[in-house]
Order: C-alpha cells, then sequence, then structure tokens
C-alpha cells in the first residue's frame, strides 16, 4: 500500500514539474541591471564537432559588438553577473 502511494506521489510530482515551467514566461524580465562596467556571462553555442557548452563573460556593450541582446536572451541563456 505504502508502494502505491509513493508511485501516485512520485507521478504527481513528475507530472506537475513540467507543467509548471511552460505556465513560466522566459521573457518576461531582462537581465538585472548594471553598470557599464557589469560584465553579463551566458552560455554560447557549442564550437562545431564539440558538445561542451562555453561560457562568456562580456560587457553589454561587448554583447552588442556580437550581435546579442543581453536582455532578450538573459532568460535562456544567462548564467551570472560579474561586477
Amino acid at each position: 500500500m505504502a508502494f502505491k502511494q509513493s508511485l501516485i506521489a512520485l507521478g504527481m510530482i513528475a507530472l506537475a514539474s513540467p507543467l509548471y515551467a511552460a505556465s513560466q514566461d522566459p521573457t518576461a524580465t531582462g537581465a538585472p541591471p548594471g553598470t557599464p562596467s557589469t560584465k553579463y556571462c551566458m552560455h554560447i553555442e557549442a564550437i562545431t564537432g564539440s558538445r561542451i557548452e562555453h561560457v562568456k563573460c562580456w560587457t553589454r556593450e561587448e554583447w552588442a559588438e556580437q550581435g546579442v541582446d543581453v536582455d532578450h536572451d538573459w532568460p535562456k541563456e544567462g548564467v551570472r553577473t560579474i561586477g
């Protein structure tokens, strides 16, 4: 009986997790505010032939030079800020 209850509880948790994640709007907030010298660390695409993800830390200006909108990409790719 306890096994059945545990199985049902785990099933409900497993079902609720994707539903909760889907209900969150990742574009609701941009990157955290900072100074012009604040570095925003974000995941970047792996180099072709590699599975290792890289994290780069650049200022907003440096990201903009690379064609990246920090506020748009931060919810999906943001890791941390420095400074």
